[in-house]
């Protein structure tokens, strides 16, 4: 049987929650891809409001989103699991749902829905790696997450790719990709309940729960993971705002810088995550900002370079960035689940959720005021804050040791 760097596919599978688990997380990220980029266009083209209204509405349902997040942390740690990933996704369905009977130039509807579906997308996250950190321990766990993460990546940019090849037919063709956004909705919230997953962290706490050490300096964490998450949106925000507005390159090179990272992520994101379980979790994230920063710097040296040159140095610039990115993302929550306690767990991921949800929301509004003030700014000012995060995360590793993050 073929192996991902010695993990069995069948393995990786149960520890992600089972056969019927893991089509949920494809269905609903397919459904995902199909919309999330397009809701914007929804909003403006088939309920005819302004874009400034939508993105105010769509923002608003971001951060009423991130206000629910204790609840949901509260809620896992009464020992649900399944129920509160079924609810994360079906709440999107009624999100989608008010989106098809909103009429045109309704913005209570319109916002009503962008508010549900930012419950659910913002809840989704934790209510997952609580429920992958019931089924499987250690390493085997960490693997899992990132098996899930370049599943959901590579269901993502189908998705998306279908509603790309859809948009032609305008407002009817938006409409479909709606219906069938509530239908994936609706499909993965009944897989994801049958497989019937809770947890009794009441006991896991009295009988002690060793293999995942202590709880963390948890703000520490979090607020440098703030600052990390800004990875998420340089291929998405900073690469696009500087290779066609600084460096007046083609929208096909933006567009394949993306494209690359999808696939980057899809194909290493479990082989990187497995190579770096030999070191500790908090090593391995301290790690990424180096080779995050290093990146920032290289697109700082790239855009100095003359006509010519500077576009496609900043496209291989974006290599490493991934990769940053990919090293990132396999070590943050795994090293959240590792250290906080079982009857915690729940509420430890939804402040993780809160300050990825908060990095990704300021994220765009720093990357675009500093951008215009010359990559200096925008590349020099990542770098720095990057470095501290980084500085940060190595000296807890120093301070606290690494029982309990290397099992």
């Amino acid at each position: 049987m073929t192996t991902i760097t010695g993990i069995r596919p069948r393995t990786l599978v149960r520890a992600s929650g089972g056969p019927r688990y893991t089509v949920a997380l494809a269905v609903d990220a397919l459904g995902t891809g199909l919309l999330r980029p397009f809701l914007l266009l929804y909003g403006v083209t088939v309920l005819k409001l302004s874009a400034p209204v939508t993105g105010t509405a769509m923002t608003a349902g971001v951060v009423a989103g991130l206000a629910c997040m204790p609840a949901v942390g509260r809620w896992l740690d009464r020992g649900a699991r399944s129920t509160v990933v079924a609810a994360a996704m079906l709440v999107r369905v009624l999100g989608v749902a008010l989106l098809l009977a909103a009429p045109a130039g309704d913005v209570r509807l319109f916002a009503t829905a962008a508010l549900f579906l930012g419950i659910g997308n913002q809840a989704w996250p934790a209510a997952h790696a609580a429920l992958v950190a019931t089924v499987a321990h250690g390493r085997e766990r960490d693997t899992a997450l990132a098996g899930a993460r370049a599943l959901r990546n590579a269901a993502l940019g189908v998705g998306a790719l279908l509603a790309t090849a859809c948009l032609a037919g305008g407002t009817t063709a938006l409409r479909a990709l709606a219906v069938v956004t509530g239908l994936a909705y609706l499909a993965a919230a009944s897989l994801a309940w049958s497989v019937h997953v809770h947890a009794q962290p009441e006991a896991a706490a009295q009988a002690g729960d060793g293999h995942d050490g202590p709880a963390p300096r948890m703000r520490t964490l979090l607020a440098a993971n703030v600052i990390y998450v800004f990875c998420l949106n340089v291929p998405e925000i900073a690469l696009p705002l500087v290779l066609v507005t600084q460096l007046h390159a083609s929208p096909m090179w933006p567009a394949a810088v993306f494209v690359a990272n999808t696939v980057l992520v899809v194909t290493l994101q479990v082989p990187v995550t497995v190579l770096m379980s030999r070191y500790s979790r908090r090593a391995v994230l301290a790690l990424s900002g180096v080779v995050l920063a290093v990146s920032y710097l290289g697109f700082l040296a790239a855009a100095a370079l003359g006509h010519g040159w500077a576009v496609p140095a900043v496209a291989a610039v974006s290599v490493v960035c991934t990769i940053g990115e990919i090293i990132y993302a396999g070590s943050a929550t795994a090293l959240v689940t590792a250290l906080a306690p079982a009857h915690v767990l729940g509420r430890a991921l939804a402040r993780f959720q809160l300050s990825t949800g908060f990095g990704l929301a300021v994220s765009p509004a720093v990357i675009t005021t500093l951008a215009p003030h010359g990559p200096a700014a925008l590349w020099g000012s990542l770098t720095a804050a990057t470095v501290v995060s980084a500085a940060v995360v190595a000296r807890e590793q120093e301070e606290q040791g690494t029982r309990g993050e290397l099992e």
